[in-house]
């Protein structure tokens, strides 16, 4: 990414996990980045529209001991070019920053064992109980649409609650080996009982996380961990949602008789005029 005083916020914001409200101070200042080194804590909270003590827990969020010490820093990194127009606004930034997460993907991928793996464990259990909550719901939803066309039996996991660990118990007894989770911030505590739990009963989890230090790290027996964006007020997830397709592929490779389901599905969507074009 270009290198101006916008970019360098943002930057700085990189890797941090924060509120809306934070995100909200961050936006601001990414907008007035070459004005914020100068901004005190109140001017700024009335910018973004939030306290001031908002302010500050954001500075110390970011590790500094408070606001002057952020301020300081960012008098340091930012002014160099100050007076520069920022090359990027902040939507151009999440883009380059979703960029750069698939770039990461891509290189961790050079190493296709641990996707191959996944697709194995996942094509060998049947049924497939595919989990997803909250902000991975969708993640969960799009996986488990496209692997039923090729799997014998999916199901979808997207609802939580105490009928969560009924359907575990009912997936184990239909014959599951596996499941494959998608976790992603903020994460719920459920999901890390629900995959607690699914250990207990034997199955082997791959989860797909935004990071190996998630915390349902500690419950997953693989887990592939792609980055999400964090430029924006809600998390992107570009990344998750593309390594999803890579294990469904994988999962294809694994499964023997995949083409024949997929060509199968689209002679039925032929007959039934099932799409338009």
């Amino acid at each position: 990414m270009t290198d101006n005083p916008a970019t360098r916020l943002q930057r700085l914001f990189e890797g941090h996990r924060l509120t809306p409200t934070q995100r909200r101070i961050a936006h601001c200042m990414v907008r007035r980045a070459a004005d914020v080194p100068f901004l005190s804590s109140v001017e700024l909270a009335e910018l973004a529209g939030v306290s001031q003590p908002s302010v500050t827990r954001f500075a110390v969020a970011l590790g500094f001991d408070g606001y002057p010490a952020l301020r300081r820093h960012l008098r340091e990194v930012v002014p160099a070019d100050a007076d520069a127009p920022a090359e990027l606004n902040e939507y151009q930034q999440a883009v380059e920053a979703e960029i750069e997460n698939l770039r990461h993907l891509a290189s961790v991928l050079a190493d296709p064992a641990p996707v191959e793996r996944a697709g194995a464990l996942l094509a060998a259990s049947s049924p497939l109980p595919v989990l997803g909550l909250r902000a991975a719901a969708s993640q969960a939803y799009g996986f488990a649409y496209f692997a039923a066309k090729v799997h014998p039996d999916v199901r979808l996991l997207d609802e939580g609650g105490t009928m969560l660990a009924d359907r575990l118990d009912a997936a184990v007894r239909a014959g599951a080996t596996a499941l494959i989770c998608f976790a992603l911030p903020r994460h719920p505590r459920e999901v890390v009982d629900a995959l607690a739990y699914a250990k207990s009963l034997g199955l082997t989890v791959v989860t797909v996380a935004d990071s190996a230090f998630a915390p349902v790290a500690k419950s997953s027996d693989l887990l592939l961990p792609a980055a999400v964006g964090t430029g924006l007020s809600f998390d992107t997830v570009c990344a998750p949602m593309l390594l999803g397709r890579v294990l469904l592929e994988a999962m294809c490779d694994a499964l023997p008789e995949a083409q024949a389901r997929l060509e199968a599905f689209d002679a039925r969507a032929v007959e039934r005029g099932l799409f338009v074009e």
